[in-house]
């Protein structure tokens, strides 16, 4: 089994990228984030035609999650049930015994400022979701856009972004604490070389001198964790015309 995220910052613009990487990267799940579309305006059929399912949880010019499933996805939760929100950043589905969670973290632009304090509330409320849904989902892969970098080898540049937004240490306690909560962190399963990311700033040319960040993960449960046999990032769509600012991370489990 395969499972992928990719926040493809506007499907409208991006429909045939993920197509065409479908196409190549047949994956049973693809997290979809940053839609920026609503639920009337997603390419149901252009999906259909693919061989894939899709549910969504849209929202006009923003933010906007989807799954896209070769299988048939059951249980469809949008959003967290615990934290009144009228962003749509969660979607989240059975796939056979898998609860599969695909997230838009919030951005939290500064430390400081409202959508900071945002950012620290919603992540609080998914930790005390995703505790209760580990107790009747044991098997559960949480993957999206976290917006939040583990440590300094997530960072290509550690000491002139400390303590800036995506590498504060509020952040990263709360990412921690959901680590804490018997996930792990699918990509450091496995070793890595030196400043791995997954998004690169469209300015001043961050892709070509890979000055990036890690902030897309997949964490898996306890119950996973010995049947994860890969985890990769996809660099390969970054460099299309017009691309993502974030390139997909894929999850392969037996």
């Amino acid at each position: 089994m395969q499972l992928a995220t990719w926040n493809v910052n506007s499907l409208a613009v991006r429909l045939p990228q993920v197509l065409d990487w479908l196409a190549t990267h047949p994956v049973d799940v693809l997290a979809l984030q940053e839609l920026k579309l609503s639920d009337d305006k997603f390419p149901h059929q252009a999906f259909a035609e693919a061989g894939y399912q899709t549910q969504c949880f849209g929202q006009k010019t923003y933010n906007g999650v989807a799954l896209i499933s070769r299988q048939e996805l059951s249980g469809v939760v949008r959003n967290n049930p615990l934290f009144a929100d009228d962003m749509a950043r969660i979607i989240s589905a059975n796939l056979g015994d898998v609860r599969v969670i695909g997230a838009y973290f919030p951005n939290g632009q500064a430390p400081g400022t409202d959508k900071f304090e945002y950012k620290l509330e919603w992540l609080k409320a998914l930790r005390a979701w995703v505790k209760a849904e580990l107790l009747t989902h044991p098997k559960l892969v949480l993957m999206g856009d976290y917006n939040i970098t583990f440590d300094d080898a997530d960072v290509w540049d550690p000491e002139g972004m400390r303590d800036q937004i995506h590498c504060t240490d509020e952040e990263r306690y709360e990412l921690s604490a959901l680590i804490a909560l018997g996930l792990h962190d699918s990509l450091r399963l496995f070793p890595q070389a030196p400043k791995t990311y997954s998004w690169w700033d469209y300015r001043d040319m961050g892709f070509r001198r890979n000055r990036g960040l890690r902030i897309d993960h997949i964490l898996v449960s306890d119950a996973l964790k010995n049947t994860v046999r890969a985890c990769e990032i996809d660099k390969a769509p970054r460099k299309n015309e017009r691309p993502s600012d974030h390139a997909p991370v894929i999850l392969t489990l037996t």
